[in-house]
């Protein structure tokens, strides 16, 4: 027995669909070329200076060109004008700013030193109430305000705080204590 050959009927209905798709380019292809075809014509021919008519109000073309361009000569004026104020107003900008980095840096050194000065007065009176006799400071400690106080207890060596707070009134030492404790509680720790 033969065996039946199978026709895979897909590919013919493949090549059919393909087909129509063709045809249907051919007809596209047609429609559009003929329409074209029928729009080309020969070129119009460049008339040359000579063929060209001159119109007979030159005068009036020409003092329009003259008044454009005098128009144009003012305002290239007026821009060269703004482009000078411009350099100058930078000049001026950059001197200033090289007036105020001096006045900045002198500032800062001025700053420094009244900081140092500072600091180094408040040494030198930290160091005079370390020398002075723990009763006769703990009085003068008495009338100071506890974060002024404090402030000195902080600077002075832990041995000479410590006479001058047991020389204080209870309460006095425990504020003085509770400023010292705290003044830095508020220091960010990251």
């Amino acid at each position: 027995m033969k065996p039946k050959i199978r026709r895979k009927s897909g590919r013919s209905t493949l090549h059919i669909i393909a087909g129509l798709l063709v045809a249907s380019a051919f007809v596209r292809l047609g429609a559009q070329v003929g329409p074209a075809l029928a729009n080309s014509t020969d070129p119009v021919p460049i008339e040359t200076a000579e063929e060209q008519p001159v119109p007979e109000d030159t005068d009036s073309l020409l003092s329009a060109f003259q008044a454009r361009e005098a128009r144009l000569v003012e305002r290239e004026r007026q821009l060269q004008d703004r482009m000078q104020a411009l350099r100058v107003a930078e000049t001026e900008i950059n001197d200033k700013l090289t007036a105020l980095r001096a006045a900045e840096e002198s500032l800062s050194a001025t700053i420094a030193i009244a900081d140092s000065a500072a600091e180094t007065d408040l040494g030198q009176l930290t160091t005079v109430y370390e020398n002075m006799k723990p009763k006769e400071a703990a009085a003068l400690f008495e009338e100071m305000p506890p974060q002024f106080a404090a402030g000195f207890l902080g600077m002075m060596r832990p041995d000479a705080a410590a006479l001058i707070m047991t020389e204080l009134e209870p309460e006095t030492a425990y504020a003085f204590s509770v400023v010292l404790a705290g003044r830095n509680a508020n220091v960010p720790t990251q």
